[in-house]
């Protein structure tokens, strides 16, 4: 459904593979292959993903430290991919308030420590959309590549993810506030 949706609007699909038995539907049909915070250290899966050339997104672990991260990309640039991209979506702490905890240093630790691009995951760490919006600005300041954002036109009914979704005039709205984020620290979106 996502590559039919994708022939009219020209959108990329990224989808999340499960089991490596499926990569060859993922290989013809999507643009990038997630590979979810559950499967961060699924270490075959990895490792079967970096024998192809598509890009990977890889997404941090709940209880993931950097460094498990990187090595979970080394898995996938191991067997020849290099487009990996990382993904901080928050990780487990203490705090009970919202879903996970968005780990925003773990932004410019990562862009130190490594030439790969960093997307930011605000939807998933917070599980709230009234928090997606301040924690997409601060992750544009903190120098994220990239944004990750849940947009649906009735989230209330939606089948999942709907209490972090954005509607899409709050979204047209944070891109619109995104650029003056990114002028304001010296960035272009």
């Amino acid at each position: 459904m996502l590559a039919e949706a994708r022939r009219p609007t020209g959108l990329p699909v990224v989808s999340e593979i499960l089991d490596a038995r499926d990569l060859g539907h993922f290989l013809e049909k999507a643009d990038v292959i997630q590979i979810g915070a559950r499967n961060m250290q699924n270490f075959e899966l990895l490792k079967e993903v970096g024998a192809y050339d598509k890009p990977v997104l890889l997404k941090r672990g709940l209880s993931a430290t950097i460094k498990e991260l990187l090595l979970s990309a080394e898995y996938i640039m191991s067997r020849g991919n290099r487009n990996v991209m990382l993904c901080e979506r928050g990780i487990r702490t203490f705090e009970t308030q919202y879903r996970n905890t968005l780990d925003l240093s773990a932004v410019p630790t990562l862009k130190e420590m490594t030439h790969l691009p960093v997307i930011v995951d605000p939807s998933h760490a917070t599980g709230n959309w009234k928090l997606v919006a301040p924690m997409a600005k601060a992750a544009i300041a903190a120098g994220a590549d990239g944004l990750l954002i849940e947009v649906h036109s009735n989230p209330e009914g939606a089948l999942c993810d709907g209490e972090e979704s954005l509607k899409p005039d709050r979204f047209k709205e944070l891109m619109n506030d995104l650029q003056k984020v990114a002028q304001a620290v010296g960035r272009e979106l």
